[in-house]
């Protein structure tokens, strides 16, 4: 059977979760990238707010609570049939929360959830989903730093 390509992209969520030099991420139960690396996140529901999804997401997959902060870039995930057909065209905007409580604990269609240094995504020893380096760089330039629970770090 001969897949019909989606009619428009799909809008979901990624929330952007940095904690001392780490950052949050799962391993994919479902397609797109299933078995791969990537942030918590999801479809948006009808009438959601990009914010409130990405909160709602993160909750479901990693059970950690954070806050909101901004939306800092989009990319395109693609999911494609054995034959090379296009099945799905994801939009993931790509919302940077800050760590409020909880460790990670995979649900909902998490394989796995915990915190990796950033160091880590450059080694090549994880399987990444596509752009998690390069979104997870451009967070930590914009994120606030601390060493410490209560210990603010300046930038040089």
């Amino acid at each position: 059977m001969t897949q019909i390509a989606p009619v428009r992209p799909i809008v979901a969520t990624i929330a952007t979760v940095l904690k001392h030099d780490h950052v949050l991420l799962v391993r994919r139960r479902n397609p797109p990238d299933a078995g791969r690396w990537g942030f918590p996140g999801g479809k948006m529901e009808p009438g959601e707010s990009i914010h409130a999804a990405a909160l709602r997401e993160l909750a479901e997959e990693t059970g950690i609570r954070a806050k909101a902060q901004q939306v800092f870039t989009a990319v395109d995930a693609f999911d494609h049939g054995d034959d090379g057909t296009l099945r799905y065209h994801y939009v993931l905007v790509a919302v940077l929360c800050e760590w409020l409580d909880g460790d990670p604990v995979a649900g909902d269609d998490a394989l796995e959830a915990r915190w990796f240094p950033m160091d880590d995504l450059h080694s090549g020893a994880l399987a990444l989903s596509r752009d998690v380096a390069e979104v997870a760089a451009q967070a930590a330039l914009i994120a606030p730093r601390s060493d410490g629970p209560d210990q603010p770090k300046t930038r040089a």
